[in-house]
């Protein structure tokens, strides 16, 4: 059986008031722990880029974590480290390996909420 088949209790939460929240330029999410799973919740506004706006945070060249993202506004555009480029827009679900570039695409903001079960 997965992971899902190991909720035991029934838990709400909400991002209104998130467990964790960090804000950077151009940017800012909160993340919620659910019953071992963290769901994130990430805003990222125009001229937002990662290598540009968290690098320093994070002191690697490119994210080195991987991400299942479902975007809910906006593009995001990403860029691998193979070269491998996507835009993906509202709507979409994409999973994202580490050594990563990513930015905002046009002049909206990008929302998108990022699940991560614990391994």
């Amino acid at each position: 059986m997965d992971s899902v088949d190991k909720v035991r209790e029934l838990v709400v939460k909400s991002f209104s008031e998130p467990d964790e929240t960090m804000t950077f330029p151009n940017g800012s999410v909160g993340s919620l722990t659910i019953e071992g799973a963290t769901i994130t919740r990430a805003t990222m506004e125009p001229g937002w880029q990662w290598s540009v706006d968290e690098k320093e945070i994070a002191g690697t060249d490119r994210c080195q974590k991987s991400h299942h993202v479902y975007v809910v506004s906006g593009t995001l555009g990403l860029e691998l480290k193979n070269g491998a480029t996507a835009e993906v827009d509202a709507g979409s679900a994409v999973a994202i390996p580490p050594g990563h570039d990513a930015w905002t695409i046009g002049d909206s903001k990008v929302e998108y909420v990022d699940f991560r079960l614990k391994e």
